[in-house]
C-alpha cells in the first residue's frame, strides 16, 4: 500500500501557475532578499525589497530594518533592528538579476545583537588574515515530513537497520534525493562554495560540504547554504532539521564538523 507522505499544503499548489508569473520582465528593477539569523541563533529569516538597478557589489545594497520583537531579538517597546548587508549571492529562486543578501543584525544603538556572532568572528579573521585560514564544513541534516516524522520512514515502525544507507543508491535505501540535488544546483547557481554531498548513515539523513572558504567566508557561505536548503525544502513541502539527534535510539546523530588549515599547515 502506498503511504501518503506528510508534506505541507503550500507544496501542493500548482507550480506551473507560478512559473507564468516568474517569467514576467522586471523592467530593470531588482528583487533583493535580505537573510539574517534570528534570536534562536539557529533559525533564519528573510524579507525582500525592490532596488531600482542591479547591485554590483555589497556596497550597493542599502541597510534595512525589521521588527526584532517578532524574532526574539528585541523588546516590543524598542524593537527596531538594523540589517547590515555583508555578503551577496545570486538568487536561485527568482533568478538573475535578483539577489540574496546575508546580513548582520545590529540593535537600535548600533551594537551587535546577541546572536550576531559574525561581528566578533570577523575581527578575529581580520587579525589572522596573513595566515590564510581555510575552512571546510560538513553539514549533516535530516529530512522530516511536516508531521516531524523522518521523511520516507514507515508510518508505524522503523526502516531496516543502518548499513545500506550511507552513500546509498536505490529507492529502498535513499529518501529525498530530488531535494538534495535541487539544493546542490541552487547553491552552485547562487555562488555558494558547495563542494559535495552524500547520503548519510541514517535513512533520510544527508550531508553537504562547503569549502574551502577563507576567513569569514566560512560562516557566510555555510549560513547561505542552510538558508537555501530550508527554501528548497519549503518548495517540496518537507522540513530540514539540523537537530543533532532527531530520533532517539541507536540512530546516527547529525552534526557539522569542520576541517581547518592555515597556509603554513598546507606547505610540504
Amino acid at each position: 500500500r502506498a503511504v501518503a507522505m506528510s508534506v505541507s499544503h503550500s507544496s501542493r499548489l500548482n507550480k506551473l501557475v507560478r512559473e507564468q508569473y516568474m517569467r514576467l520582465p522586471q523592467d530593470g528593477r531588482v528583487q533583493v532578499t535580505y537573510v539574517w539569523i534570528d534570536g534562536s541563533g539557529e533559525g533564519v529569516r528573510c524579507k525582500s525589497r525592490t532596488l531600482d538597478k542591479e547591485p554590483k557589489s555589497i556596497e550597493d545594497v542599502p541597510e534595512w530594518n525589521f521588527d526584532g520583537s517578532s524574532t526574539a531579538q528585541a523588546e516590543g517597546s524598542n524593537s527596531d533592528m538594523f540589517l547590515v548587508p555583508v555578503c551577496m549571492f545570486r538568487d536561485p529562486f527568482c533568478l538573475d538579476p535578483n539577489k540574496l543578501v546575508l546580513c548582520e543584525v545590529l540593535k537600535y544603538n548600533r551594537k551587535p545583537a546577541e546572536t550576531n556572532l559574525r561581528h566578533t568572528c570577523k575581527k578575529v579573521m581580520d587579525l589572522v588574515k596573513d595566515s590564510h585560514p581555510w575552512f571546510g564544513m560538513e553539514q549533516e541534516y535530516t529530512l522530516l515530513g511536516i508531521n516531524g516524522h523522518p521523511y520516507g520512514w514507515p508510518d508505524n515502525g522503523f526502516p531496516g537497520p543502518q548499513g545500506p544507507y550511507y552513500c546509498g543508491v536505490g529507492a529502498d535505501k535513499v529518501y529525498g534525493r530530488d531535494i538534495v540535488e535541487s539544493h546542490y544546483k541552487a547553491c552552485l547557481y547562487a555562488g555558494v562554495k558547495i563542494c559535495g554531498t552524500n547520503a548519510e548513515v541514517m535513512p533520510s539523513q544527508w550531508e553537504f560540504q562547503v569549502g574551502p572558504c577563507e576567513g569569514i567566508e566560512m560562516g557566510d557561505h555555510l549560513w547561505m547554504a542552510r538558508f537555501i536548503l530550508h527554501r528548497v525544502c519549503e518548495d517540496f513541502g518537507v522540513v530540514a532539521t539540523l537537530d543533532p539527534k532527531p530520533m532517539t535510539g541507536n540512530w546516527n546523530g547529525a552534526g557539522c564538523h569542520t576541517n581547518y588549515s592555515t597556509e603554513e599547515m598546507r606547505r610540504e
